[in-house]
């Protein structure tokens, strides 16, 4: 494969994950934690490094996995404890996140992390990274892991669609069948904290969160059908992808933050002209009741 399909290769999986694990924080009305985590993980990868002292991927999900669970812990706590959601995310994130910001400045200056890579990742560097076995070039490990969280998402997403449905839509109704709520909460942010840690290294954390929550959010406004709205949000974050690649490419501006912008355009035009949810249909259907109301 070419360099740009590489690079096309591994945002479209990384746009395919991320919208799968963002659906149903976003029906849950948790879509910020997904910042937390996309954040707070830079802990949980720098505590990987000094552990390990290896920069392999197996330790990064890891260490990042594991911070990433303890973030959604401390976010429950504060909140069973009478602290507000949304104050709780962002006391925890802040922290998390400054202290890993500290240890990289203090300890990480000999490896090829730093906080600007962090935030916005270098995904043109992603074909050069590639995975050998037997002397064979299997292409860019980031390709392999976000292909195998993808696959992880699917299957998940696949087993427990009619779990993760009830759970998003009537958590109440899910605890008097039986469903274990709890349990699915934290499936589904063990999911967001490898699919996090899997795209970080590639393209950062600023387009991680746009990924999660953007495409959703915009399917939202085009769905009532939640099966229908998992489906638009893959193709919104992959053609988001491809839209700021080429939009990068033409512009010469950061790949990561023209496919962060791409999402914010597609949203905006869902907000606009969603022939249900969208200022204009509304104002189109008001009109309607309007003039019918008149002729009556």
């Amino acid at each position: 494969m070419s360099y740009e399909a590489w690079i096309l290769l591994t945002a479209s999986l990384v746009g395919a994950s991320c919208a799968l694990v963002g659906t149903f924080l976003v029906l849950r009305k948790m879509a910020m934690l997904s910042d937390a985590i996309s954040h707070s993980v830079l802990l949980g990868i720098v505590g990987a490094y000094f552990i390990s002292q290896s920069l392999g991927s197996i330790y990064m999900l890891i260490g990042a996995g594991i911070v990433g669970l303890l973030t959604t812990l401390f976010v429950q706590l504060l909140s069973n404890r009478g602290v507000q959601s949304d104050a709780a995310i962002g006391v925890v994130f802040t922290f998390l996140f400054a202290v890993g910001v500290i240890l990289l400045s203090l300890y990480g200056g000999n490896v090829h992390l730093d906080v600007d890579h962090a935030l916005m990742g270098e995904i043109t560097f992603i074909p050069w990274d590639t995975l050998e076995i037997g002397g064979i070039d299997l292409g860019p490990q980031a390709v392999w892991i976000l292909g195998f969280v993808l696959m992880m998402n699917i299957i998940l997403t696949a087993l427990f669609y009619k779990e993760f449905k009830i759970s998003a839509f009537d958590p109440e109704m899910a605890l008097a069948i039986g469903i274990p709520v709890t349990f699915f909460h934290y499936l589904q942010m063990t999911m967001l904290s490898l699919t996090a840690v899997a795209s970080f290294d590639s393209v950062g954390a600023i387009l991680v969160v746009a990924m999660i929550i953007v495409p959703a959010s915009t399917a939202y406004l085009l769905t009532d059908r939640l099966i229908h709205m998992l489906w638009l949000s893959v193709l919104i974050g992959v053609l988001s992808a491809f839209i700021g690649y080429y939009s990068a490419s033409f512009l010469n501006v950061s790949i990561s933050g023209a496919m962060a912008s791409a999402t914010g355009i597609l949203f905006a035009l869902a907000f606009l002209f969603s022939p249900t949810n969208g200022l204009l249909g509304k104002w189109l259907a008001k009109r309607n009741v309007r003039a019918t109301v008149e002729r009556g």
